[in-house]
């Protein structure tokens, strides 16, 4: 996934903390983390999407499995698919970020983000929300599991 307006964001946050900290600083910066936090876990179309469908989603691992009980409506619309698919990572990802000890997003420099866990691998969130819209399968909550198992 590209993200243009994140990768600028990114790049001039960069920028900004060169002079006060090198590549560490950058990591380990929460304000910036929690920015980034933030901006991924819109998640609108998916959202609202949710909603129509009586369920609201609180960034709980509990609302990972609801989702997977929807009835896959949107794979009626080729158009939404993508979008939906994507949203639905970034909510997964939001989801491990906020409830497994030591995630953290990590933004690659072509702006693809990914989840990284406390044990260095990374979850790519993105395709497995892509892949559960498209196929059903993995299931986000499955893909949670391993991720809180990691």
């Amino acid at each position: 996934m590209n993200i243009p307006f994140l990768d600028n964001w990114l790049r001039r946050h960069d920028d900004d903390r060169e002079h006060g900290g090198g590549a560490a600083a950058k990591e380990a910066d929460p304000e910036r983390a929690a920015a980034i936090t933030e901006l991924l876990s819109e998640c609108e179309l998916l959202r609202v999407r949710a909603g129509q469908a009586g369920l609201e989603l609180d960034d709980s691992p509990a609302s990972l499995t609801a989702l997977d009980q929807l009835p896959p409506r949107w794979r009626d619309d080729p158009e939404e698919l993508p979008w939906l698919g994507n949203d639905a990572g970034l909510y997964l990802g939001t989801v491990i970020v906020r409830t497994v000890p030591g995630a953290s997003w990590h933004v690659w420099p072509g702006g693809h983000p990914v989840v990284r866990l406390a044990s260095g691998r990374e979850v790519s969130v993105v395709e497995a929300g892509l892949e559960w819209a498209v196929n059903g399968a993995p299931e986000l909550s499955q893909v949670y599991a391993e991720a809180a198992e990691a």
